[in-house]
């Protein structure tokens, strides 16, 4: 099984327009075309009865402490934790890839509708939902992709990992609401194979990507 991109490279720096955000010399960041990128697939197994998709971050500092303080520098030792950034499930199999902008070509205050994803998937929340809660400008339920927006004072360059997962559920056992954490739960026993490619990302210009 197979996951390859037009968009990005397994390995590489993660291009600015599939960012929630960029930097910015005067403002550290500034808001981005926030795109999803084209993802195709091949060589799914036999049995394969539906596809679920993940894009997580394993790099989230595990403290606020010092995210985004002037002055200060998120410690590259300071345990890390998951963020979600897209969960969608229900793809099915004779659907070979998702076009860049098909889910998200946008940054939406709030977040964007949802569960209904792109081909007759369903999306689930992503990890934004969290990190606006409280935000009289940006809190809601941030349904489908949204990208990169780590620390822009981090002192380490953070992972995007997208998985794709073959199972042999034809509907992914989840309510109308669901994050990343609820899939993997659902998933767990009915995967028949996955495949991974892992990009960089970075708002520090004092931290190569």
């Amino acid at each position: 099984m197979r996951l390859f991109s037009d968009s990005i490279r397994d390995g590489e720096v993660m291009p600015g327009r599939f960012a929630f955000a960029v930097p910015d010399p005067e403002q550290h960041v500034r808001l981005s075309d926030n795109r999803s990128p084209h993802l195709g697939w091949s060589g799914l197994p036999e049995g394969t009865r539906s596809l679920v998709l993940i894009c997580h971050d394993p790099d989230v500092p595990s403290k606020p402490d010092d995210v985004n303080q002037e002055g200060r520098q998120v410690p590259a030792e300071l345990p890390r934790v998951d963020f979600f950034h897209w969960v969608l499930v229900d793809l099915a199999p004779a659907v070979s890839e998702l076009a860049e902008a098909e889910a998200s070509d946008r940054v939406t205050a709030r977040g964007k509708p949802g569960p209904q994803g792109p081909r007759g998937s369903r999306q689930g929340l992503n990890s934004y939902t969290d990190w606006f809660q409280g935000d009289a400008d940006m809190e809601g339920r941030y349904y489908g992709y949204d990208g990169p927006c780590p620390p822009w004072n981090d002192s380490i360059a953070h992972r995007y990992r997208f998985t794709l997962y073959a199972t042999d559920l034809e509907r992914c056992p989840v309510g109308e609401r669901f994050t990343g954490p609820d899939v993997l739960a659902a998933i767990e026993g009915h995967v028949l194979d996955q495949a991974s490619l892992t990009v960089r990302y970075s708002l520090n210009p004092d931290v190569p990507a």
